[in-house]
């Protein structure tokens, strides 16, 4: 730490005294009314200011030449003017002209978090997600600090509002990825596979969503790719754990660019300096390669190519809990590919077009075996617990996705839309133990039609009814999904809206080999939220309550479906405060959700609160970034109560009675940005869970082996190290993100 301040302060004093030039004005609307809190930049520097109260902004910049200077506020349009920064002072005055049709209208916001639509909340870009202290770039964990979202240590996935992993989608550019996670390993949450700065903005609902969306009871996340980047540019990324390289190659004409990134992570290293619970006898090694082709259409169209794929592999051991002295050894092996293509394209006289095409595929190579002391492979112990931990399995995903949307504008705001999906899901097992070889296989072919419209009855009164029809064949059954959502406009920054929904949802694949005789898994929503936007504020209250009137049921092995009489509620309270303007430089989240929830599902034998959720959660994020220095400071506290975990050691009536300890993290991380000869570059440290606080996920018991009370003996499922580390240097030629960190902490 007293090198890192060394640095800072040589840094410091090596800036020199320049000659400045002063940029002073005003900002008023087109009908003279002062304008405070408009911001007014250089386009390309990050050299600008606010109004003040009186609709003054002044600052000074070392720039010369011709610039843009950049007047914008929320609810106006974007003025630029054109001035020349010679050495002498300049002054411009801005009238801004109210953008009435889109942004001075009540929004339908149907429970969404959105990035990258103006006319809606912006509350996560990249950068947020990329400098939120804990989450270490991964769009998921950013998610988590955010209400309605649960904090699942010990398994991958989006756990929203007493919903599943299963009851949340993912999709990129519309088009869902059938595996956005890394594959799973027992006991540990796996991060997600892209980088945030593949997405321009991302769209999150928490509930209430809009029919254009199926096969999702809880949450839709909604991921934007970029277009075409500013410029050409080469970037290198290092760490003591990973090393990536790529390039993204615009054309002249800024109407097409290609690029290309390959990324290797392999913990060897680290996990020799940071000690790990379990025994890895493989360190993770993953390599991944993505390409990307974007091209302009005519009339602002716009076709774009993604492609990706990633191989893992890893192998650890744990202790057998049903034998003293033997280790579950346990190896994975997985290929994943995922590929689309998306067009959009402004058809004249209000219409646009919006298509998507992909493919995703997974293939994962599970191994386990039992182990002695040795960790040498054992003979059959003729106790079937534990012979059984001996198996193989290979699983194969395949999933070939379409979808169009097409939409008209009818008069300055009003819209209709409606399209049509199909999904082709193809899933084949093969499973083999020491009784034989099982391969199993399943089909789903879906199809879905959809229709919305945004009604504005008044310039305060929206209405948005919409309908979804969807057949599922592996079912072969129809189901219809009504959804309406209503918006009133309580003053020029907030608003009250309500929404409305049944959501189905096919129930998962992997319990139907055997039969497929049940009903769409089905879930009501009921939402009211109110929430403030102005210029650097964001405040949002939601009360929700959600009915599930048809759960999967299961064998009490979990291995095949009996029935989808399941049934369950969720219902809660939840509160977001975002301020970026209090503070010059600091930018800080709060949120709490407050969540009661029970379920009957898969193999209950009562109705109880679920292993994934906790009554109480939120998280404090707090950002500092210092603009002359190019250092910035990042703190993140997550904490939630106690969850449910399965205690075998208790009569049925007690299920999921017992609750682990709360959870609690505190997590920091720093980004310098300096000058590495022509390179722009990013250095980033961090550390999670600072404080070494205790976490708890739940336990795991053993089937046979009791302790001296005649209690199946236990253990707890813990983090693999108290502590995490990070360590990074990335380069770029071509581009300065330096911009973009800026822009995102003004």
């Amino acid at each position: 730490m007293k090198q890192a301040i060394i640095i800072v302060v040589m840094f410091l004093c090596a800036y020199c005294l320049t000659a400045q030039v002063s940029v002073t004005g005003s900002v008023r609307d087109n009908k003279g009314r002062i304008l405070a809190g408009a911001s007014v930049t250089l386009k390309g520097t990050y050299d600008g200011g606010n109004s003040d109260s009186t609709g003054r902004f002044s600052f000074k910049t070392t720039e010369k030449g011709n610039y843009m200077l950049v007047a914008a506020n929320i609810g106006y349009n974007t003025v630029e003017v054109s001035v020349l920064l010679a050495g002498e002072p300049v002054q411009v005055n801005f009238s801004l002209k109210e953008a009435f049709n889109e942004l001075k209208a009540v929004v339908i916001t149907a429970g969404s978090f959105v990035a990258s639509d103006k006319k809606k909340a912006t509350v996560l870009k990249p950068l947020d997600i990329a400098t939120t202290a804990g989450a270490v770039a991964d769009i998921a964990a950013t998610l988590q600090t955010l209400p309605g979202a649960q904090r699942v240590g010990e398994q991958e996935g989006l756990f929203i509002r007493g919903g599943s992993a299963e009851e949340a989608k993912i999709m990129i550019d519309g088009a869902v990825v059938n595996n956005f996670f890394y594959s799973a390993v027992p006991g540990i949450a796996q991060r997600g596979r892209f980088s945030p700065f593949l997405f321009s903005g991302t769209v999150f609902s928490t509930g209430g969503y809009s029919a254009v969306y199926g096969q999702a009871l809880s949450s839709v996340l909604s991921l934007e790719s970029i277009d075409i980047p500013e410029r050409s540019e080469v970037q290198v990324g290092l760490s003591p754990i990973f090393g990536s390289a790529g390039f993204q190659e615009v054309a002249k004409n800024k109407k097409s660019s290609y690029g290309f990134s390959y990324n290797w992570v392999n913990l060897s290293l680290y996990q020799k300096l940071v000690p790990q619970a379990p025994d890895y006898f493989k360190a993770p090694d993953l390599h991944t390669v993505d390409a990307n082709f974007r091209f302009k259409t005519m009339g602002n169209g716009m076709l774009k190519l993604y492609a990706y794929f990633n191989t893992t592999g890893l192998g650890i051991r744990n202790p057998s809990l049903d034998s003293i002295g033997l280790k579950n050894a346990f190896s994975l092996n997985n290929k994943n590919f995922f590929t689309n293509i998306s067009f959009r394209q402004s058809l004249g006289n209000g219409w646009k077009l919006n298509t998507v095409a992909s493919i995703s595929y997974n293939k994962d190579q599970i191994q386990n075996e039992v182990q002695n002391a040795n960790n040498q492979t054992t003979p059959s112990t003729q106790i079937p617990v534990i012979d059984y931990n001996h198996y193989r399995l290979n699983n194969h995903q395949w999933m070939l996705q379409a979808r169009a949307v097409a939409e008209k504008r009818f008069g300055a705001i009003n819209a209709f839309r409606f399209g049509a999906e199909v999904w082709n899901n193809a899933d084949s097992f093969r499973y083999s133990n020491q009784d034989g070889i099982f391969p199993a296989a399943v089909h789903d072919f879906y199809t879905a039609g959809f229709a919305e419209t945004d009604l504005y009855i008044t310039n305060d009164l929206a209405f948005r009814p919409g309908l979804r029809a969807e057949h599922s064949g592996l079912l072969n059954k129809w189901n219809l999904a009504p959804r309406a959502a209503l918006s009133y406009k309580l003053g020029p920054y907030s608003q009250l809206t309500a929404d409305y929904g049944i959501f189905r949802q096919t129930p998962d694949r992997r319990f139907l080999m055997n039969n497929t005789d049940f009903d769409f898994l089905t879930a009501d929503h009921y939402i009211l939220t109110y929430q403030h936007l102005s210029s650097g504020y964001t405040f949002r209250i939601q009360a929700f309550y959600k009915d599930y009137r048809s759960l999967l049921k299961t064998d009490d092995a979990l291995r095949n479906a009996t029935g989808t009489n399941g049934n369950g509620y969720a219902q809660g309270l939840e509160l977001f405060w975002r301020d970026k303007k209090t503070f010059r430089g600091l930018d800080y989240w709060i949120s709490y959700s407050y969540l009661d929830t029970k379920r009957n599902y898969n193999n209950y034998p009562i109705t109880a609160m679920p292993t994934f959720a906790a009554t109480h959660s939120g998280s404090v994020v707090i950002k500092k970034f210092w603009v002359k220095q190019m250092f910035g400071m990042n703190w993140s506290w997550n904490w939630s109560t106690g969850r449910p975990y399965y205690n075998p050691n208790l009569p049925a009536t007690g299920f999921l009675s017992n609750r682990t300890i709360a959870y609690s993290s505190n997590n920091f991380s720093l980004n310098w940005l300096p000058k590495i000869g022509k390179a722009n570059s990013v250095v980033v440290v961090g550390i999670n869970n600072v404080f070494n606080e205790l976490q708890i996920f739940g336990y795991n018991y053993s089937s046979r082996v009791k302790d001296g009370n005649g209690q199946l003996i236990s253990t707890a499922v813990v983090p693999p190290a108290p502590r995490t580390f990070f360590l990074g240097l990335f380069l770029s030629w071509g581009v300065d993100r330096t911009q973009q960190q800026i822009n995102s902490n003004l």
